[in-house]
């Protein structure tokens, strides 16, 4: 008998194969970013053809294989977080690294069963690297089961961490918990650029734990579920429990949350 959650992560790692296929026609041939907010925006904050482009392909082949399926993406799909089915996609999440050809950024696919995630696909292109989850089953690496680390205590690890568009409170907030992680003798700081990737970074056991004050559902709708298939806790930055919206995140191995959670509470910008 299938397995359709088998049947879910077969079409998962198709979607975002077809998503990378997009991205890396256009890193090859060349790609002319602009700025999303062209109303008095943020020239950091880009898009690009490449990004609607891969997003229109994973939505087509999706709505082909689950038509009665809704789709939510960063590039203009509009489902509801409350659909009984529901994917999650984030065609190009990196795209300042891609904009400067920094081969580090990623196709993000979850499938949601009602509110639950159940699937998650993170494929970064360039390199060919695979993570996937489903729920109940682990998480693998290009096929290889992985589990975060083991590290007791903030001194033993590295921590990574990003920056929201925001070059203002959040920043600073940002910069203030960064100082304290510091203060804790973590063995670094990494930033990265590539949320979805950052998550899949605390799942393999190369960061402790990783943190961030602003994200959007598909930034982290597959990694959050490759963190806790791999062992992990993720959360906001009080220590609540995720939904489908604009969020912070903290992810860990799970034996550093609480130490993590007593830092990002301290300086996160609501309590600035």
């Amino acid at each position: 008998m299938i397995n359709p959650n088998d049947e879910l992560l077969a079409a998962a790692t198709h979607a975002a194969s077809l998503g990378g296929d997009v991205l890396m026609r256009y890193w090859r041939d060349g790609v002319q970013m602009r700025d999303k907010s062209e109303n008095g925006g943020k020239t950091y904050d880009l898009v690009s053809d490449a990004d609607v482009e891969s997003e229109n392909a994973i939505a087509n082949y999706l709505r082909s294989e689950f038509p009665t399926h809704e789709i939510l993406g960063e590039e203009g799909q509009v489902g509801s977080v409350d659909a009984e089915h529901l994917w999650v996609i984030d065609p190009l999440d990196g795209t300042n690294n891609y904009a400067h050809h920094v081969p580090h950024f990623a196709v993000s696919i979850a499938y949601y069963h009602r509110g639950e995630a159940v699937v998650g696909v993170v494929l970064n292109p360039v390199r060919q690297e695979q993570y996937t989850a489903v729920r109940g089953g682990g998480a693998n690496f290009t096929g290889t089961p992985i589990q975060v680390d083991t590290a007791t205590s903030l001194s033993k690890t590295l921590i990574g961490c990003g920056f929201y568009y925001d070059r203002g409170a959040m920043m600073r907030s940002t910069l203030a918990a960064v100082e304290e992680f510091f203060g804790n003798d973590i063995h670094g700081i990494r930033r990265f650029g590539t949320a979805s990737l950052d998550l899949c970074q605390v799942a393999i056991g190369q960061f402790g734990g990783f943190f961030e004050y602003e994200l959007s559902p598909w930034d982290f709708a597959a990694g959050a579920l490759i963190v806790t298939e791999a062992g992990g806790k993720i959360t906001d930055a009080m220590g609540q429990p995720l939904t489908l919206a604009k969020t912070s995140v903290v992810a860990s191995n799970s034996h550093l949350h609480e130490d993590m959670i007593s830092i990002t509470s301290r300086h996160h910008p609501q309590n600035a």
